[in-house]
């Protein structure tokens, strides 16, 4: 849920004033990876084109996949993913996996306490193991390498950024909040400098 919505014919400058808050560098270079991509949503065809290759990223990153016409209480039950979901949020969960250790990728939610998608929560709150901050923390964490890997796989990550609210505290904080947090990632090795290809300095 977008907290502040910026209207599309405000987003240019709003992008445009986020951008110039960002050290020129390997972090203008992930934002710009990002505003190359849609604002909006896939829709039909191309949703399921960006939902498959997601799983395909998924699964090369080590995670299992239900079959088909599993019945899911969470996207991540600790066994394996939900595949009947949309491609940003099987990304966020890849993400969520590479950022947990052993031992929280066994558990629902990987530990987090339910999301926005948990059908069990109870069972997602019983196997909370972070408190709140440190969830949150997680959180934002897994949201940013999940978007930038949306980017990489040329699907709507800008859609996620605004979604994500990524450019909330425009005026103050969110320009050095979007470079903490990549930094964290690369300090993390959980993400590399983006390809030449796909931006320019």
């Amino acid at each position: 849920m977008i907290l502040t919505p910026i209207a599309r014919s405000r987003l240019k400058n709003a992008l445009d004033q986020f951008e110039r808050g960002l050290a020129v560098g390997t972090t203008r270079q992930a934002f710009a990876l990002i505003r190359a991509t849609s604002p909006e949503r896939a829709r039909s065809a191309a949703a399921e084109r960006d939902r498959l290759a997601a799983l395909h990223f998924a699964q090369q990153h080590g995670l299992a996949v239900h079959a088909p016409g599993t019945p899911c209480a969470f996207n991540w039950d600790g066994t394996a993913l939900d595949g009947a979901t949309e491609a940003y949020v099987i990304l966020h969960e890849v993400a969520h996996y590479q950022l947990a250790p052993p031992d929280r990728r066994t558990l629902p939610d990987f530990g987090l306490g339910p999301g926005p998608d948990t059908r069990d929560h109870a069972s997602a709150e019983c196997a909370a193991a972070l408190p709140m901050l440190e969830r949150e923390d997680d959180e934002t964490m897994a949201s940013l390498l999940g978007i930038l890997w949306e980017a990489e796989l040329g699907q709507p990550a800008l859609a996620s950024f605004l979604d994500q609210n990524w450019l909330e505290g425009l005026e103050r904080s969110a320009a050095a909040h979007f470079s903490a947090v990549l930094g964290g990632l690369i300090a993390g090795g959980h993400w590399t400098r983006p390809l030449v290809r796909h931006v320019s300095e």
